[in-house]
Order: structure tokens, then sequence, then C-alpha cells
């Protein structure tokens, strides 16, 4: 079995207006002791993280006690946000047509397909293998989407004040057969 730890990012500070470069409050920083201590006594042979700041910043201390080094793959960032875009309205209008995007922004369509595709490529190159990774609250819920299309705007919505969170999700091969939360910060998410 390949395990795939998920590891939603620490509470960020949404002061930061360059979504890539935004980094954990000290809180956020904190938390990430939470993650090391779910971690610390799983065998991990993979570190892998969306290279956004907040996500990378979340599991470093967990690969350093693990001895490895964090890769990081491009397609695994957060959705790109237009204007307007972190609002009830906009969550329902993006969960109920995943193609729907306000002006500027991506669409949830566009982030399940290229998260996928990480993942996918991630499970072939490392079968078996325990592998950690770095991720969002929109990236995430469009890969747990991808295998539950039962999993909407309601579990979004749930996961959106959960920082850091980690769920584990069990393949064989490309099949998703097990899926277990670890650990659930709440945290209040802010636009």
């Amino acid at each position: 079995m390949t395990n795939i730890y998920f590891v939603r990012h620490a509470q960020p500070q949404y002061s930061c207006e360059d979504a890539s470069l935004r980094p954990l409050t000290e809180e956020g920083m904190a938390d990430t002791a939470k993650v090391v201590e779910v971690m610390k006594g799983i065998p991990l042979d993979c570190a892998i993280s969306s290279p956004y700041k907040r996500s990378f910043d979340t599991i470093k201390q967990t690969a350093e006690e693990h001895g490895l080094t964090i890769a990081t793959d491009e397609r695994l960032h957060e959705r790109i946000s237009g204007r307007d875009s972190n609002n009830r309205d906009m969550f329902r209008r993006r969960w109920e047509d995943l193609s729907f995007c306000e002006p500027d922004g991506e669409c949830l369509q566009s982030v399940m397909d290229r998260n996928i595709a990480a993942v996918n490529d991630i499970l072939d190159a490392h079968e078996g293998e325990n592998i950690i990774i770095g991720t969002h609250g929109t990236a995430l819920s469009t890969i747990l989407h991808y295998y539950d299309n039962s999993y909407g705007l309601e579990g979004f919505m749930r996961m959106i004040n959960f920082m850091p969170y980690i769920i584990r999700l069990g393949f064989n091969g490309r099949e998703l057969v097990e899926k277990e939360e670890l650990l659930i910060v709440n945290k209040e998410f802010k636009a």
C-alpha cells in the first residue's frame, strides 16, 4: 500500500498579498510542531510540497526530523484567486459548477486536474512508500472530490478552518482504498 499524508498548511498571514510568498503566523509556526508530533512515529520515504511558502514551511520540520529534503511540484499550488473570490456565494458557485471561476481566477476543475496529475505521478513513482505532501484547502478539497464526488461545498466548508490538517489516503496502485483524518487544528479562516 502507498500512503500519502496530505498536510494542509498551518495558519497564514493573510496580510501578505502575494499568495505564493504568504508566510505562517507565529501561531501557525508553533502549530507545525503538532504536525511533527503526529508524524513522528510514521516512517516517511518522501516529502513533496506545493511551492507556496506556507505549505512548504508547514511540513519543513517534519521532513527534517525524518531526514528528508522537500521536493516541490508546481502543480500542487493553491487555486489562483481572482477578485472577490473568498466568500460563501463564490464558494457555492464554484462547487456547483467546477468549470466556473471569477474574473482572473482559476476554476476548480483546473485545480483538480493539475493536482490529480501530480498525485498520479507521485503514486507511480513511489509505490509502496509513505509520502508527506504539503498542500492547501482548496487543492486538497478537489483531490478528495476526485476520489469521492459527494465531497463538495459542505466538505470544503468543514475544512476551511482546519490549519493545519492531516489526512492519510491509502492507495493500491492508483485506487484509493483507505482514508483517515489524523490531525485537525481549528483556526479562523480570513479572506
